[in-house]
């Protein structure tokens, strides 16, 4: 089964038993609760999509290892065309479900594995790239969802690992013949309830006599000893008690939807570990995972922009402001950061290279990787305030949908709200749009792809100053 459906993927869950609370309570099954239930259909679209004729070409590719048909997701980046079709497929899926395309995160971390085992092995005599192989395999051959974690709590900022609580960072705390055993936790793990695997990598950059924080590891969903603490915010509450979806901002695929997973003294295969010990490696497991993710940050943002600029520019016209400059102004920013966060993504696919030489892996250029997720973070928010601007008020002060059906105030929002639009197609795009401009997408993009201070100073730490120096004084005339 190389390319599931829909239903298929659906009916698998039905094999999973995760520990997963939501609002102090246990949820009975994630197939049936509102909230866990939208992040199964964002990610049950991506089966739809990838057995439409119309995207095949983009979604569907040849395994490396088995020249079988497999879905992009589980695909490992082997040429500059994977990477550019890769940034393609993000906007796409992005433009199609208006929140995380839940296969992402995971799917790049596998490209990262690939790279660095493949490396590991070359220099320090290990098996971990065939271990990794044998994995992908599987994983490809059931077209599985994967989640990745790689935030840890972290503690006090301050202070080192091994300065406080050590389950503050995840760490293997008993190595045995079979396996290990890990114990901490990992924050902001999107998707994680509803995926079949979790890729699990070193979230803190290890040193000598860190060897039990350098690991990577691959475990089943509903394995012994994990349980998952879902975020709970408004939009949840929203959710929760709205009795007809499509009267809510994105009602079929909602918000991005994290989890807290704790992982308490879970045992994990050699077969399915692919980091354990070897310090050195996490810088490099940290440098593949920020070329690609940024890349794709850069991507899904021009995807989610498409879907922003629609609803400011119906909400426009639904008001009769289509042909105001200021208007059209405002549109034409948020177009703007649209094509230079589309523009970042394809510039580091195209820039990319093998990485490293000989592993037959390709990644991102770093440099246009940082600029995607530093300029897509600040961008973002200048794109909701222009959206807010061609919005006004009604976005921030409408009143239900529901009024349209209480004989006592349907009049009087059909006569008041009623403007080039009817009242009813006004509230439901204003709806739409406030889901943007005033719920957790400003927020969640800053902090989604990690900040852009990151990016931006490695960026400024990389440059070659001697080179760009030497390029003005010879201008200058300066000997």
């Amino acid at each position: 089964m190389a390319i599931k459906t829909a239903q298929q993927y659906r009916e698998s869950l039905k094999k999973l038993s995760p520990r997963v609370y939501l609002g102090g309570k246990r949820i009975k099954s994630i197939l049936d609760n509102p909230t866990t239930k939208s992040i199964i259909e964002g990610t049950a679209r991506s089966f739809e999509m990838a057995n439409d004729p119309n995207y095949k070409d983009l979604l569907i590719t040849r395994s490396h290892l088995t020249s079988a048909g497999i879905n992009r997701a589980t695909h490992i980046n082997k040429s500059l065309d994977d990477l550019q079709k890769r940034v393609e497929m993000a906007v796409l899926i992005a433009q199609e479900l208006g929140t995380c395309y839940y296969r992402c995160g995971a799917s790049n971390a596998l490209t990262h594995l690939a790279s660095v085992t493949w490396e590991m092995d070359q220099k320090l005599g290990t098996g971990y790239n065939q271990r990794f192989n044998d994995y992908l395999k599987f994983v490809q051959d059931n077209d599985l969802v994967l989640s990745i974690g790689v935030n840890d709590p972290k503690g006090i900022r301050t202070r080192g690992i091994k300065e406080q609580d050590p389950d503050m960072v995840l760490r293997m705390v008993e190595k045995r013949d079979s396996g290990i055993v890990v114990r901490g936790a990992k924050l902001h793990q999107t998707g994680a309830v509803v995926a079949h695997e979790h890729i699990i990598v070193a979230g803190a950059l290890c040193q000598k006599g860190d060897e039990d924080y350098a690991i990577a590891f691959a475990v089943p969903n509903g394995t012994q000893g994990i349980t998952y603490i879902c975020q709970y915010n408004p939009y949840t509450v929203e959710r929760e008690t709205e009795d007809d979806i499509y009267q809510i901002g994105n009602p079929r695929y909602g918000q991005r939807e994290t989890a807290m997973v704790i992982f308490d003294d879970v045992f994990i295969p050699w077969e399915r570990v692919f980091l354990c010990g070897e310090v050195e490696f996490t810088g490099k497991l940290r440098d593949a995972s920020a070329r690609l993710h940024s890349t794709c940050e850069g991507a899904c943002k021009a995807g989610w922009l498409d879907l922003m600029i629609g609803a400011a520019q119906l909400c426009a016209e639904y008001s009769g402001l289509e042909g105001v400059p200021h208007i059209q102004m405002d549109i034409a920013e948020i177009i703007k950061v649209r094509e230079i966060c589309h523009a970042l993504a394809i510039a580091a696919a195209a820039r990319g290279s093998e990485q490293p030489a000989g592993s037959g892996v390709f990644l991102p250029d770093i440099t246009f990787a940082r600029m995607a997720i530093a300029y897509s973070s600040y961008g973002f928010w200048e794109a909701i305030e222009k959206a807010t601007d061609v919005a006004g008020g009604l976005v921030i002060t409408m009143p239900s949908e529901k009024e349209l059906k209480n004989p006592e105030t349907s009049e009087y929002v059909k006569k008041y709200l009623k403007s080039a639009a009817p009242a009813e197609k006004r509230l439901r795009i204003t709806k739409f749009l406030q889901n943007w401009v005033c719920g957790l997408h400003g927020a969640a993009t800053w902090q989604g792809g990690g900040v852009p201070y990151g990016a931006l100073m490695a960026t400024y730490n990389s440059t070659d100053w001697e080179q760009k120096k030497k390029l003005a004084e010879k201008l200058a005339g300066i000997n």
